[in-house]
């Protein structure tokens, strides 16, 4: 059933909010106006004043297929996805094995076909060695190129610099950029360990993986992409420094853009003490000056998207020591609750919201009749409540993983209802057992 009558809503679109009724046929939007009646064949929800929003677009998840699924799978956290407002994801590509081929990402793409209940793209990575399959690949093959500047995990680290210039220059795809330099988190952990030995805390994460780290490479990024004309990205910005190298302006006149994704504006450095490695991520999580720093930033649209890094790890993973817990937090099941803490804090209004998590990832990653709520579009829309708060240790977690950072806490909106190209995935807290994903479709040549 995709026929659909969304009365009395608050829509949330295009810079506006606005009081009227939303009719979705065969998949998408057909009618946005006041005073729609039911139609025969046709279901009525009454959103009762409630916010209607386009669904969240998360441009940098890991949901660990192939080779990780013990932490995650497509399935599952696309089902956590749909939970937290997201109703379309890009999905990274350190898996095992790497996506550094065009054969690995059509089999990615194969594996989320029937099984993704969110819409769905995923990046090809690069490596020290894979420049012809990067210019190989063609527009429409891929969301975008990954490339880590600075530490990954074994094949996927591009430290060579004729390397990366030939990246920057060469790549048919946005290039968009994880951003650390190694030898300056090398020399921090040397640092550490002649302080700490093996006790090192989960604090001292914030100074091993540094704001100088972060600013060299990503200031490097910068600089290669504007020598050679690269349309560049750069993801989960950390640092108030990083926020200089962008430019004020609307997303869709940039060459340059930056992100933050939502732990690095919910959480801080003081939360170490409680949360210790629950929250130890990379980059990681700094200071209450550098969360201003971001959220400033994105009120200035210096940076342009909001989105999760979602990356699930199994509790067992997270509580050792500091050498031996991983890297990485589970977020999509909550992502539009804890986002919608900048608009209770008045960092954002709702609107300005919904533009970093909905209309400039569209406009970005160029994808088609998704992002907004017009008539013609998809219908990729989340109905969320800011007069209820989410109870987070009241929800079952739907993430494979089974935990949450944000475990005792109230989070001060909603997810009551997400629809994915017109089929309602999940209501009142509970998933509808509709599997409606599609593969995204882009506007480029």
């Amino acid at each position: 059933m995709n026929r659909w009558l969304i009365a009395n809503a608050r829509l949330v679109n295009e810079g506006e909010v606005i009081e009227t009724d939303i009719r979705i046929r065969h998949g998408r939007i057909e009618r946005i106006e006041s005073g729609l009646t039911t139609r025969a064949g046709e279901t009525m929800i009454n959103a009762g004043g409630r916010y209607i929003l386009p669904g969240m677009i998360d441009g940098q998840v890991h949901f660990r297929e192939p080779g990780l699924t013990r932490k995650g799978n497509i399935a599952s956290e696309s089902r956590a996805a749909v939970a937290g407002g997201i109703t379309s994801y890009m999905d990274m590509p350190n898996t095992s094995p790497p996506t550094t081929t065009r054969q690995a990402l059509a089999d990615k793409f194969s594996r989320a076909a029937g099984r993704s209940t969110a819409n769905y793209s995923f990046y090809l990575g690069a490596s020290n060695d894979n420049l012809d399959e990067i210019r190989a690949t063609g527009p429409h093959e891929a969301c975008a190129l990954k490339v880590f500047m600075g530490a990954s995990t074994g094949h996927m680290l591009v430290d060579q610099p004729d390397t990366l210039a030939s990246i920057f220059k060469h790549s048919p795809l946005m290039v968009v950029t994880h951003c650390e330099d190694t030898p300056t988190i090398e020399r921090n952990q040397a640092a550490a360990i002649a302080r700490y030995g093996k006790n090192i805390p989960a604090r001292a994460h914030a100074d091993i993986r540094s704001r100088e780290a972060c600013l060299k490479s990503s200031t490097l990024a910068v600089e290669l992409a504007k020598e050679h004309g690269t349309r560049l990205h750069v993801l989960h910005l950390s640092t108030g420094e990083e926020t200089a190298l962008f430019e004020p302006e609307p997303v869709a006149d940039k060459q340059i853009t930056g992100e933050a994704c939502i732990h690095h504006l919910y959480f801080i450095d003081e939360d170490y003490e409680t949360l210790g490695n629950l929250i130890k991520c990379n980059p990681s999580i700094k200071t209450t000056t550098d969360r201003s720093a971001l959220r400033q930033a994105l009120r200035e649209d210096r940076i342009d998207l909001i989105a999760t890094d979602h990356a699930p790890h199994l509790l067992s993973e997270k509580t050792g020591g500091y050498h031996t817990a991983a890297a990485g937090l589970p977020l999509v099941q909550h992502a539009l609750p804890a986002a919608w803490s900048l608009v209770a804090s008045r960092t954002l209004s709702p609107e300005r919201l919904v533009e970093k998590t909905a209309h400039n990832p569209a406009i970005r990653f160029q994808l088609a009749d998704r992002g907004f709520v017009r008539e013609g579009y998809w219908a990729d829309l989340v109905m969320l409540d800011d007069r209820k708060r989410t109870i987070v240790d009241k929800q079952p977690m739907l993430s494979q993983c089974g935990w949450t950072p944000f475990a005792g806490r109230k989070l001060p909106a909603t997810v009551a209802a997400t629809w994915v190209n017109g089929h309602l995935v999940w209501r009142d807290g509970l998933l509808t057992g509709v599997v409606p994903g599609q593969k995204l479709e882009f506007l480029r040549d």
